[in-house]
């Protein structure tokens, strides 16, 4: 048996991340692990230990994620690792169980990961729940397929002028989009708003769009230089490009996409629902590998289920099975915004990890019985259900935590 608990100072803590963070090169040294704390604190990074000795950590940020039509409190998992020593000897699933049982112990309705491995976090009750992908649009190839003229102008802004233009355009995308976690100004800090973060040496850059002396919109990108034959060979790596409006949307990405010297422009982390698809002339020409992106787990199903926005669909009673969260097993009615538990005959039946997939309205239910997920138990329930829980913009998560 492995205990599993808390990190109770910062030599735990190292040991604890180091369980993972062996396997990057080189593992995260002590300037690091100092900055982490205010975002991952000791009490969020759970250790499992044996005869006194640290053999795997996983651990939780705090923060919100906007879900359809509001914001709910979310364990942001993170650093989960095992030594090599201890795999498969039910290190992850004691962590895990502890982890979640903390988690529905301080209140957060629902928790959020991205996977390393895919095929992991389905036992633990995390579903699918949201994609994104890497674009690259070829500098020949970006032409919009509409004449444009822009409304805005770009500019260049240092990191103390972007500490206070960025955050508020950042949080109105985010009311709008689920999937998107809450920034304190010490994320905005550590993870955004350093000129040189890596060994790279490529410089942040940070733009500024503004339409009629506002701020509408920011970009943050990197350039990668080189000239392959006598011609420019550059890259353009979008980290982050968001605006308020359609209109400084598409005057944010033109001016990024002319960018002198970029033989290509790339984006990481792109929704599939990406406004460049319909902006271009020639979208084809523009590379997409979709991949998945944010996993969800309902830990408090009733409290999830309440604390998003409905269409049309309802009611509808869902029986849930939950082999980890026991308080979730059973049959709960979603009905006007609300979910309680009841004892009438269910719609549907699925495990919790399906409800996940399902959660932030980029997967449907129609998707999900056709690849036996979930069981219809009355005729209509998957039409139903698929109005209930439908949403727009898809979620997107825009960057990995």
């Amino acid at each position: 048996m492995f205990e599993v608990r808390p990190c109770t100072d910062q030599e735990e803590y190292g040991r604890a991340i180091g369980a993972i963070g062996q396997y990057f090169n080189p593992p995260p040294g002590d300037e690091f692990l100092q900055e982490l704390v205010p975002l991952l604190p000791h009490d969020r990074m759970h250790a499992a230990l044996e005869d006194g000795q640290i053999v795997g950590g996983a651990g939780a940020y705090p923060f919100e994620l906007s879900v359809p039509g509001g914001s709910l409190a979310c364990a942001g998992v993170t650093a989960v690792g095992v030594q090599p020593t201890h795999r498969r000897r039910g290190v992850l699933r004691s962590m895990m169980d502890a982890q979640l049982r903390d988690v529905h112990e301080r209140g957060e309705p629902i928790a959020a990961l991205w996977a390393s491995e895919e095929t992991i976090y389905g036992r633990f009750g995390y579903g699918l729940a949201s994609w994104a992908g890497e674009l690259k649009v070829p500098d020949e190839w970006d032409a919009f397929a509409e004449p444009f003229e822009p409304g805005g102008r770009a500019r260049f802004v240092t990191a103390e002028e972007a500490r206070e233009l960025f955050p508020p355009i950042y949080d109105r995308v985010r009311r709008e989009r689920p999937g998107m976690m809450s920034r304190s100004a010490g994320w905005w800090e550590v993870r955004h708003l350093r000129s040189f973060d890596d060994e790279k040496n490529a410089p942040r850059r940070f733009v500024a769009y503004d339409v009629d002396g506002e701020t509408q919109g920011y970009a943050i990108y990197r350039t990668f230089f080189a000239f392959e034959g006598g011609l420019p060979g550059s890259r353009l790596v979008v980290r982050e490009a968001l605006a308020t409006t359609p209109e400084a949307t598409a005057g944010l990405w033109r001016f990024l996409l002319d960018v002198d010297w970029m033989s290509v422009a790339e984006v990481p982390l792109a929704p599939p629902d990406h406004p460049l698809f319909l902006l271009l002339g020639l979208p084809r020409r523009a590379q997409y590998r979709m991949g998945d992106g944010l996993w969800m787990r309902l830990v408090d199903l009733p409290a999830a289920l309440s604390g998003r926005t409905y269409g049309d669909g309802g009611p509808l009673v869902f029986e849930v099975r939950d082999a980890i969260c026991d308080w979730n097993d059973g049959r709960w009615r979603v009905d006007g915004g609300a979910c309680e538990r009841t004892d009438a005959e269910p719609d549907l039946a699925l495990d919790v990890s399906v409800l996940g997939s399902a959660y932030l309205g980029a997967v449907s239910f129609t998707q999900l019985r056709d690849a036996g997920r979930v069981h219809e138990l009355s005729e209509g329930a998957i039409r139903r259900a698929d109005s209930l829980f439908a949403w727009q913009p898809l979620p997107w998560c825009p960057e990995i935590f």
